[in-house]
């Protein structure tokens, strides 16, 4: 088998969905108008997808409350720290650097929505 998509109820599946593709480079491969507006996005591969919703039949997990090692996404990243930047610019919030002893870093961010968000910046890419 192979992964299609992981998904997330969010707040407002439409605005979170705008900001991760203006400002991660991710494109709508699918999305709903209608409620519980559902938008697919894919990364720069098409290999990975995140699917937004605003559903009401489940409760929107308190992202920002939970700890980032409890769940986070994580994006490659050529330049982390320009990226972390960039981000708490367009309303990401810092959390934690995390150099590793290979010399990748890691960078760990909150978007606008609490949603944990990891740039990695690999020595090695995977």
């Amino acid at each position: 088998m192979q992964l299609e998509h992981f998904a997330l109820n969010v707040a407002d599946a439409r605005a979170h969905a705008r900001w991760l593709v203006q400002h991660l480079g991710f494109s709508v491969a699918r999305s709903r108008v209608d409620a519980p507006y559902t938008h697919f996005l894919a990364d720069d591969t098409g290999r990975v997808v995140v699917e937004l919703y605003s559903n009401p039949q489940a409760a929107v997990p308190d992202y920002a409350a939970a700890h980032p090692l409890c769940f986070h996404f994580a994006v490659v990243s050529t330049d982390a720290h320009a990226d972390r930047r960039r981000l708490e610019a367009a309303g990401a919030t810092h959390f934690l650097d995390e150099p590793q002893p290979d010399g990748s870093q890691l960078v760990m961010l909150r978007d606008p929505w609490g949603v944990p968000l990891q740039l990695c910046q690999r020595a090695r890419p995977f």
